[in-house]
């Protein structure tokens, strides 16, 4: 008769060869996939772990005194408008302001401002009222309706009230990278106008991704470097 101890050790190695066994069949366990809306979502392609560490600088400020500074909350208004993926439709608002399901890119720079506590079109008609030859797509005849909502017209709002930045990216370079904040503007040129928010996700060699709207609805995508028209603008607002 076969003793306890026998019988018990008989059945621990058939439990493990059998789950060797299912190992072999099954193959490598893969990690968990991160959803791309957590913020611990990294670009990184599959084999690859390497990431770059880019420097963040701290803009001292938050306009809305809820705690949070000012860059933090238009990426995270940036973002909670991205995620409610309105569509892309380029339309006239009497009043200026597109229905919450659909909109440009540049609805996503004004929505993310005013999630950090800015009026951003109340600031630019301004700056169009007290500056109008400032302002050549305007062509002398302000539209509150629509100004705001122009790429040529938050180009010059922010070069003349936001810090000027390099609008060089160098990939795998952490000095050039760091200049490149979470919360900074970046405007495109033609033949392809476009505006967006730099996000606080980079790829593995510290690009950042951009949240933007470029149809057919708005999103968090990695494009600062594959856009179709040159880099013309990076700002940081507020300029302090």
């Amino acid at each position: 008769m076969i003793s306890l101890r026998k019988t018990r050790l008989l059945i621990f190695l058939f439990i493990l060869t059998a789950a060797f066994i299912c190992l072999r069949q099954s193959g490598p366990v893969s990690p968990p996939v991160t959803p791309p809306g957590d913020p611990s979502f990294q670009t990184t392609p599959p084999g690859i772990s390497n990431q770059l560490v880019v420097e963040t600088i701290v803009l001292a400020h938050d306009e809305d005194g809820d705690g949070i500074l000012d860059l933090a909350d238009i990426v995270q208004g940036a973002r909670d408008y991205v995620n409610t993926r309105p569509k892309y439709k380029s339309a006239y608002y009497s009043g200026g302001y597109p229905p919450a399901e659909e909109g440009v890119c540049t609805d996503v720079i004004w929505q993310a401002f005013k999630a950090a506590g800015y009026d951003l079109k109340g600031m630019v008609d301004e700056d169009i009222r007290k500056n109008l030859r400032s302002y050549p797509r305007v062509n002398g005849r302000p539209d509150p309706n629509i100004d705001f909502r122009r790429v040529k017209n938050l180009n010059v709002f922010f070069q003349r009230h936001a810090t000027v930045l390099t609008t060089e990216v160098k990939p795998g370079d952490p000095e050039n990278l760091k200049e490149w904040q979470p919360g900074d503007i970046v405007v495109f040129g033609t033949p392809v106008d476009h505006i967006a928010i730099v996000s606080d996700r980079r790829r593995p060699d510290g690009v950042p991704l951009l949240l933007h709207n470029a149809g057919p609805h708005a999103t968090e995508a990695d494009c600062l470097l594959s856009w179709s028209s040159p880099i013309i603008g990076h700002y940081r607002f507020p300029r302090l």
